[in-house]
């Protein structure tokens, strides 16, 4: 798997496009301005979306004790925003990039895409807690193109989440046993390897042959 300056050591639901013909216009990106109801442009958009840049930050991988330029990332790739206590949306959100590794795995072309969820939850999301929900989902870790990626603490976690990559998220009241959920919003990005958006797809309920066929089409770009 390509692996050029974004891994270094540490201490150092309903997609809002559809795949289109290709060259829609930016040169940044390879596949088509979406179809978006009312004329919605990216810049109307909290989140990144098609032809504007992934922001300029670094996380951590615990799982390969690594860190990741997001904007760095060399090949295309996937990011999704979760929290492994997730019982609702997170499942479906993950399952649906998983399906997309077990297409890249099954069709030889697992070194050529990555896949990136990011917690907004790092006070409980640790390198053990990634193991486990790997394990949960069927996520195939000894593949190489997961990444379960984390902030240091809940502050940056809501600066990177929220007020960078523009996701929503908002933690409820604890039960009566301390345990508690997030309130947040469903998204996926499609990114190509030069960290522009290619696609976003918000929703609780990402189509996962959407997904296959836009990366496809990025890939054969």
């Amino acid at each position: 798997m390509k692996r050029r300056t974004y891994l270094r050591a540490v201490g150092s639901g309903a997609a809002v496009g559809l795949a289109g013909c290709l060259g829609g216009g930016n040169p940044n990106v390879s596949l088509s301005k979406p179809d978006r109801e009312n004329d919605v442009s990216s810049e109307d958009l909290p989140y990144p979306a098609w032809g504007q840049q992934v922001p300029d930050v670094t996380l951590t991988d615990p799982l390969y004790g690594t860190e990741v330029a997001v904007r760095d990332i060399d090949e295309p790739h996937f990011h999704t925003f979760f929290f492994t206590n997730c019982m609702t949306v997170c499942p479906v959100l993950i399952s649906a990039l998983r399906e997309v590794q077990i297409h890249s795995i099954t069709e030889g072309y697992a070194d050529d895409v990555s896949f990136y969820p990011i917690t907004f939850d790092p006070a409980r999301d640790d390198a053990a807690a990634f193991e486990k929900e790997a394990d949960q989902m069927n996520v195939d870790m000894d593949a190489g193109n997961w990444h379960f990626l984390r902030t240091e603490d809940e502050a940056e976690a809501k600066s990177v989440v929220e007020d960078q990559f523009g996701v929503f998220f908002q933690k409820n009241e604890p039960n009566e046993e301390g345990n508690y959920m997030f309130t947040h919003l469903g998204l996926v990005m499609l990114v190509n390897g030069d960290g522009y958006v290619e696609r976003t797809y918000r929703g609780n309920q990402p189509d996962e042959q959407t997904l296959i066929d836009d990366l496809t089409a990025l890939r054969e770009a």
